[in-house]
């Protein structure tokens, strides 16, 4: 088991009440450079007590106070002398807990709705405009504040839309604070956090980064050595950086080449990485190996399954020419598993299973190195804050997240030679395009999607076809946790689809992907 990132003596507890953003509250806390983590609402009283938190966040979530089984929160929670605040579903619960009323309105609000302070808003909105728009979800409201709170907000469906009692340090909203469409929820949560809890900003870039670089120290040992596999992506890249600051030439890097990458990225991997970092570097070409094992297969789980299983084997010849190089056994394995990737993976505080990622369900369970992973309590814009204070340069540390599993899981059903050709030919188009635009369209990530299952009449060159559409996916987005389809202008599109319908053969339609996240994931597969 890899040690742990050495982390505050007493966090900030997110507890989840099975919402959507409870992830998406702990990376707001840490945007104000105070460490959080995140716990399912069946923790045991004892245990929260026992990780001694700073300061306590309830979390929204789906269910309704009145149903069967509802989670609720423990009012011990409210005893332990922490700062508590309570958010949507969590606000009330924290409401019924401590004596106030929440009743079934009838007057739902969801998505835009208009916040009213009431007085001076008191502590959470001190400064903020009286009426301001802030996002909302949910049925039930709390018609009536616990005695001894003040309420600061109301909305047309929720007479008690904030309440605060200082003195105790008990604070809730029924809106959602975490998400960019609430634009004064951030400052929500700084006053909560800085004012009523008195937290100071420690959790910073330069302390995260030595912190992972120590952890590793220690794990490794002083002998220990590690292997690491590079995908090309920010999280390897920042991962071997942080491993070879912490043991040296004891890391040897390796670059599979399995046959599933976008058009250049071999090159720029080797030319790159190694010119950024100096680490030793061995490409492995298995681009055989990987498509012989995924011949037949359509299901993407199984296909994760199966890059997964063919990544740690393609290693074995790797680690014989890295001990041939330098004497002694190659014991560690490093990977750059984040947050995200456990939480969607079932990790974390209990979430569903949204998807197997590569690096973390798809591994074999007979495993014979001990992993190393040391961005795993990380979100992606920590990860690319440590790159930059380990000075991996730009090219590096901005470039736009690629799966692991790369273009198999963006050709839906089995991949092959040509499908991936086909599909490499038309990424290439649009990554092109795309960047004649610059960054200032904010996309995070444009995967492009092939779906060789369907076929549609096109007419090219004066005559029928029967061919494929690509799918279009821009995104905007800041951790991948969330993410909202990108405005790409309509010139932009119009070029990309003559030149993808012209260029590449056996492609006829491009369509584009408008959906966000939730309910759709970046990745189709």
């Amino acid at each position: 088991m890899a040690n742990d990132l050495e982390v505050p003596d007493r966090p900030v507890l997110v507890i989840d009440f099975g919402a959507q953003y409870a992830q998406l509250i702990a990376r707001r806390v840490r945007e104000a450079r105070i460490y959080s983590e995140v716990l399912a609402h069946s923790t045991p009283i004892a245990a929260i007590r026992e990780r001694n938190p700073v300061a306590i966040i309830l979390s929204g979530g789906p269910s309704s106070v009145y149903d069967p089984g509802a989670p609720a929160a423990d009012p011990a929670l409210f005893e332990l002398g922490v700062p508590v605040m309570g958010i949507c579903y969590g606000f009330q619960a924290m409401a019924r807990a401590l004596g106030g009323a929440v009743s079934q309105t009838n007057v739902r609000e969801y998505g835009r709705t208009e916040l009213q302070l009431t007085g001076d808003g008191g502590a959470l909105h001190a400064g903020t405009p009286q009426a301001h728009p802030v996002w909302m979800s949910h049925g039930d409201s709390v018609t009536e504040a616990p005695d001894g709170f003040t309420v600061t907000a109301r909305s047309p469906g929720a007479p008690v839309a904030a309440f605060e009692h200082l003195e105790r340090k008990l604070v809730g909203v029924q809106y959602h604070p975490e998400v960019r469409h609430s634009p004064h929820g951030q400052a929500a949560i700084e006053r909560f956090l800085h004012e009523v809890a008195g937290i100071p900003a420690a959790w910073t870039p330069a302390h995260i980064a030595e912190s992972l670089i120590e952890a590793v120290r220690e794990q490794v040992g002083p002998e220990g050595r590690a292997i690491c596999g590079l995908s090309g992506g920010v999280d390897s890249a920042v991962a071997a950086a942080v491993v070879a600051r912490a043991i040296g030439d004891r890391l040897t890097c390796v670059f599979v080449d399995h046959g599933l990458l976008r058009a250049g990225e071999r090159e720029q991997v080797e030319r790159d990485f190694t010119a950024a970092t100096g680490a030793e570097l061995i490409t492995v070409d298995a681009r055989d190996q990987f498509l012989t094992a995924l011949a037949g297969t359509e299901d993407p789980e199984a296909k994760r399954k199966i890059i997964g299983r063919e990544f740690i084997t393609s290693f074995e010849s790797a680690v014989a020419e890295a001990a041939e190089r330098s004497p002694g056994e190659v014991a560690f394995l490093v990977q750059g598993t984040l947050y995200p990737d456990v939480v969607e993976s079932g990790g974390g505080s209990g979430a569903a299973v949204i998807k197997s990622h590569h690096n973390v369900g798809g591994l074999p369970e007979d495993l014979k190195f001990d992993l190393v992973e040391p961005l795993r309590l990380l979100f992606k814009d920590e990860v690319r804050a440590v790159g930059r204070e380990l000075g991996l340069p730009e090219v590096i540390v901005a470039r736009e997240p690629f799966p692991g599993p790369g273009l198999a899981v963006r050709i839906i059903g089995e991949v092959t030679e040509d499908r991936l050709a086909t599909l490499r030919a038309a990424d290439s188009i649009v990554r092109e395009e795309l960047a004649v635009l610059g960054p200032q369209i904010g996309i995070w990530q444009c995967p492009v999607v092939l779906l060789p299952g369907v076929r549609s009449v096109g007419v090219q060159g004066d005559g029928r076809t029967y061919g494929h559409p690509v799918v279009l996916r821009p995104v905007t987005s800041e951790d991948a946790m969330t993410a909202d389809w990108a405005r790409v202008p309509y010139e932009a599109l119009e070029r990309i689809s003559n030149r993808i319908t012209g260029e590449v053969a056996g492609i006829n339609r491009v369509v584009l992907d408008i959906t966000s996240k939730p309910p759709g994931t970046i990745e189709w597969e």
